[in-house]
């Protein structure tokens, strides 16, 4: 049974998050709080705490067991845009983007299967 878990409107770059749901992936729940928890990154924290979210939801709403727990998926998409503009040199103005994002978690009883990524 999949158990879901998302975080939206998350504001930090997407870009900055990817590489650590791209290692999580595929973990088992215990490994992926630990690469969370022992990581200083701003993103770290955000994504340990979209996991446990996700923990809480399998356990009370699934009742499902939390060392039977794998990560099946971890997604990091792009959210909204906010701009705003900084004054410049010569009466101009500097463009800035404060991204957001919108971290999924989705957490499997089954254990995932790793493939090689390549196709014959």
């Amino acid at each position: 049974m999949d158990v879901t878990a998302t975080a939206k409107f998350v504001r930090i770059s997407p870009t900055k998050v990817r590489d650590l749901t791209r290692a999580i992936q595929g973990k088992s729940v215990d490994q992926a709080l630990r690469i969370t928890e022992f990581n200083k990154r701003k993103g770290a924290f955000l994504v340990g705490k979209t996991l446990k979210s996700a923990i809480a939801n399998a356990e009370n709403n699934a009742a499902l067991s939390v060392e039977d727990l794998f990560v099946k998926k971890a997604v990091v998409d792009g959210g909204p845009i906010i701009k705003r503009y900084q004054p410049a040199a010569r009466g101009m103005a500097k463009p800035i983007q404060k991204k957001t994002s919108h971290i999924s978690i989705t957490l499997t009883d089954v254990k995932p299967v790793r493939s090689s990524g390549r196709t014959a």
